[in-house]
């Protein structure tokens, strides 16, 4: 009889408790990733803000600190603390799991909204709800279930709307359905979904400028034309409806060898900076804090993912460009390298987005070492 009781009484605090019970970290990471390997500028310092964290891909930070982390192979959406301000999280929560691909991640007025491959999500009053964040709503399900490029990252722009990108379903074709390779928005509850710019093969980050509002994002050229082209690009869409040139055109200049006869590269919008050939750009944010050098105020700064397929490795750091007051590039140099041992043509470690804390420092999330770090300047 003591045992039922003792089974019953277990049960019921089973039942009652928290099905998702916040995992305490060390004060200190425990992995020994080689952060020492990182070169950056003089004054800057990298430092692991987490670690073990599986697959850490898009960032988002809310106005009341909470970092949430999206994955891709993983199928997990997480938020993490720093309830002690130490720049260390020492509170993981696990908000869903068994997702598909739920790659994109964007906070508003209290709600997280994810991104898996043809649904978006939204987990309601979400800080009130990290231990236990129930089902979510389904907001949008209408995209294409097509895998290739299929992950997302999402946010929302100053209009208000939700931005989504719809990458190309294949690595260079021609699609008849317009939302393929192109940028869509809708408002938060799901509505009125438009496409509004296309010719984009795949974009895995884009923000606004800070003065004029105007969207800029990152695109991944195609494969298969070789090691050296072509370029990856910066793009900068001044008025919607714009058009990148995928597949007829890449790099601004180089018309496709199978879809760009009889296309003109004028015709398209070409990239403010064509990056290094297959280095995979994704995040990319404009840096607007206090905390760098004045001289670095409004540089735009990328996550080199790096290359999957080229015979020598590229990429596989996080890069800064450079614009002058017509948001022209003026140049474009590494920030932050050594992910990549060039000698042995090793990575250890990916960069994927960048996200910004309130103090001005930045976090950069890493889904092969499975970390997000934090740079900061102190020179």
């Amino acid at each position: 009889m003591r045992y039922l009781i003792f089974l019953l009484s277990l049960s019921i605090l089973t039942a009652c408790g928290p099905v998702n019970p916040p995992i305490k970290n060390p004060l200190k990471p425990q992995s020994d990733l080689p952060i020492d390997r990182i070169s950056l500028p003089d004054g800057f310092k990298i430092e692991v803000f987490v670690d073990s964290l599986e697959n850490a891909r898009s960032l988002c930070y809310s106005p009341n600190g909470t970092l949430f982390v999206g994955t891709r192979g993983e199928g997990k959406v997480y938020a993490l603390r720093d309830t002690d301000g130490d720049f260390v999280a020492d509170e993981r929560y696990t908000l869903a799991e068994d997702l598909e691909m739920p790659n994109g991640v964007a906070f508003r007025d209290g709600d997280l909204y994810v991104a898996e491959v043809s649904r978006i999500l939204k987990f309601t009053d979400i800080e009130n709800k990290l231990d236990n964040p129930g089902t979510p709503e389904v907001v949008y399900d209408q995209f294409p279930t097509e895998r290739h490029h299929g992950w997302k990252y999402i946010a929302f722009g100053p209009d208000g709307k939700l931005y989504v990108p719809v990458g190309a379903p294949c690595n260079i074709c021609e699609s008849e359905d317009e939302v393929f390779a192109s940028i869509t928005r809708m408002n938060p509850d799901g509505t009125d979904l438009e496409v509004v710019q296309h010719g984009v093969r795949n974009t895995v980050g884009f923000t606004w400028h800070p003065e004029d509002q105007q969207l800029w994002f990152t695109d991944n050229g195609r494969d298969m034309l070789g090691d050296d082209i072509p370029a990856c690009e910066l793009n900068h869409a001044s008025s919607d409806g714009e058009h990148f040139g995928y597949p007829y055109c890449h790099q601004g200049d180089l018309p496709d060898e199978e879809f760009g006869e009889g296309k003109d590269c004028a015709d398209y919008k070409a990239p403010v900076q064509n990056l290094g050939a297959h280095v995979a750009p994704l995040g990319v944010e404009f840096y607007t804090a206090d905390m760098f050098p004045a001289d670095y105020k409004m540089r735009v700064l990328i996550a080199e993912h790096g290359s999957w397929n080229r015979s020598k490795k590229s990429g596989y750091r996080i890069t800064q460009v450079v614009l002058d007051e017509n948001q022209n590039a003026v140049s474009y140099t590494p920030f932050a390298e050594g992910w990549l041992d060039e000698e042995d043509d090793d990575a250890w470690g990916r960069p994927v987005d960048l996200e910004f804390l309130p103090d001005g420092s930045m976090l950069v999330s890493d889904d092969f070492a499975n970390a997000i770090y934090r740079i900061s300047y102190d020179g």
